[in-house]
């Protein structure tokens, strides 16, 4: 299972991809380079991949996992609630392809601000 690193200026966070084609796609394009948008507990970017809505794609995700919005190409990280959930529980705008999850703790993502740049690479430790 490959791994990515997402780096802001101030933290670094390491995440496990799923076996999906969002996951390989986006894999294969590393580095990404993005400016945080925030919306409510989820970080997200433009990123310039055009990566169809998959089978699976869903609006309910857990804490930490990463996904990419076809909407709006988007990458998007959950760590909490969002302007559409009904409880503490993540909840995308519209369906997202769920294609890693992020180890550890994920804390540090409050301190993300917007306009951050966030850089996505392969992990290599």
């Amino acid at each position: 299972m490959s791994r990515i690193e997402i780096r802001s200026k101030t933290y670094s966070f390491v995440a496990e991809l799923f076996d999906t084609p969002a996951a390989e796609k986006i894999y294969n394009n590393l580095p990404i380079l993005g400016k945080a948008n925030l919306w409510g507990n989820e970080i997200y970017f433009s990123i310039p991949l055009h990566i169809p809505r998959e089978p699976d794609a869903r609006e309910s995700v857990d804490p930490g996992e990463i996904g990419y919005w076809p909407s709006g190409s988007a990458f998007c990280i959950f760590f909490g609630p969002t302007p559409a959930s009904s409880g503490d529980k993540p909840q995308a705008y519209s369906p997202v392809n769920v294609f890693g999850k992020i180890i550890g703790d994920l804390t540090p993502l409050n301190h993300i601000k917007p306009g951050d740049k966030v850089e996505v690479i392969q992990y290599s430790k």
